[in-house]
């Protein structure tokens, strides 16, 4: 080693995974000892001396070593100071120390501070130099890998609590509208998808619901569901008719949407205050199941085209209908019946029926549960359930007292 100001070197030998050490000794004979201790120990590195932290500090602006080695007393900084200094402009790079025959407790003071190990000079030979940098970089790895561990379960955790916030809950004012939903998003490890739907009862007992499906079901197309859902709530409160609210939405998917191509599916349904009549509006969502004292039936009333499908502005008729007492509705997205149950096959809305059929004196929640599980059991072995589901389920009864 010469006694230039910043110097590299190093030494190769097969089979050992390459080092990158930046050393920090204002002293050319211990950093000598250092090198000729590194050679001696047979292990592949770069070295590169510095005198000074000044002259650290300038390195480890372009590069991050593996390993910095530190020796306490420079001209420009001392002890636990020069340690820290070092630490900030380190980049995360382990830190091991090395300090005077009689300088114990200021290497444990070190390591208390952050250093990741600390060498008595006079006490060292090759093979500890060794140990003590691969123990420090793979200790240094582990903390890196733990804390980086542990802020994406942190981040996790937060857009858990971010998407459960945002699922709707149901807006009633009184106690004889029972709704069931559930929720399931199709992008792993994700609680919202495309998939929205909301329930709302107005002043005059009029109940609203909503059910709509964002081609997709990445992180964008969730959020734009949500924007959807949540404008649909205000414009109910408001007290904006069906087909005016669903030109507005319509309008809020273009000026949001991501993509140009992106498009929504809707069914809406309005049930009277009386309980007797209701109007639906679908636009280019499927069907749904009333559930009857005889059976379980499918509705398909003639739609419109979905939201953002067509460079004109939509248009979709309302559809009445009478309701029986204590009949339900049960309204859902594609996904509970697009999933695959066969190499060319898919479970299909006949289907889906025809197993409902057989649930037909289950529990609002039983019910919405089976049709889920059986859709999951006949995907499981093709895949499972890739798209979002969401499932809602709205009985409906005779008006009663308000809250």
């Amino acid at each position: 080693m010469t006694d230039d100001d910043t110097v590299p070197s190093g030494a190769k030998v097969a089979g050992d995974s390459k080092l990158s050490i930046l050393l920090i000794e204002d002293d050319p004979g211990d950093a000598l000892l250092v090198e000729e201790m590194a050679i001696d120990s047979a292990f592949d590195y770069d070295l590169v001396w510095t005198k000074s932290l000044g002259q650290a500090q300038a390195v480890l602006e372009t590069d991050r070593p593996d390993c910095i080695l530190l020796d306490l007393h420079l001209p420009d900084a001392q002890g636990l100071d020069a340690l820290a200094a070092v630490q900030r402009s380190a980049n995360g790079a382990p830190v091991v120390v090395m300090t005077g025959l009689a300088e114990d407790g200021t290497g444990l003071a070190a390591v208390a501070a952050g250093a990741q190990d600390y060498l008595v000079k006079g006490r060292v030979d090759g093979d500890l130099l060794t140990r003590s940098v691969r123990y420090a970089v793979e200790r240094k790895r582990a903390e890196n890998n733990a804390a980086a561990l542990q802020a994406s379960e942190q981040r996790s955790r937060e857009n858990a609590r971010l998407e459960r916030g945002l699922l709707p809950v149901p807006l009633l004012r009184s106690d004889h509208v029972e709704v069931v939903a559930r929720y399931r998003a199709g992008r792993e490890h994700g609680l919202l998808g495309g998939d929205f739907y909301d329930v709302v009862e107005a002043g005059d007992g009029t109940v609203h619901v909503l059910i709509g499906d964002i081609c997709g079901h990445g992180p964008d197309e969730a959020a734009l569901g949500v924007s959807l859902r949540i404008a649909w709530r205000t414009l109910v409160v408001g007290g904006v008719p069906t087909d005016a609210a669903m030109r507005t939405l319509e309008e809020i998917l273009i000026a949001e949407r991501p993509r140009r191509h992106i498009f929504a599916t809707m069914t809406s349904v309005v049930l009277a205050p009386d309980r007797s009549t209701m109007r639906v509006i679908r636009a280019g969502h499927p069907g749904m199941m009333l559930r009857t004292g005889s059976g379980v039936h499918w509705l398909e009333v003639p739609g419109g085209p979905a939201l953002g499908l067509r460079r004109v502005p939509g248009q979709w008729t309302a559809h009445e209908l009478p309701v029986e007492d204590r009949s339900a509705m049960v309204l859902f997205t594609d996904g509970l019946f697009e999933s695959r149950t066969g190499t060319t096959e898919r479970l299909g809305e006949e289907r889906l029926l025809e197993y409902a059929r057989t649930r037909a004196d289950a529990s609002a929640d039983d019910f919405v549960d089976a049709l889920i599980g059986h859709a999951e059991s006949l995907a499981a072995g093709f895949g499972g359930l890739t798209d979002d589901i969401a499932v809602v389920h709205v009985r409906m009864t005779k008006e009663g007292d308000r809250r």
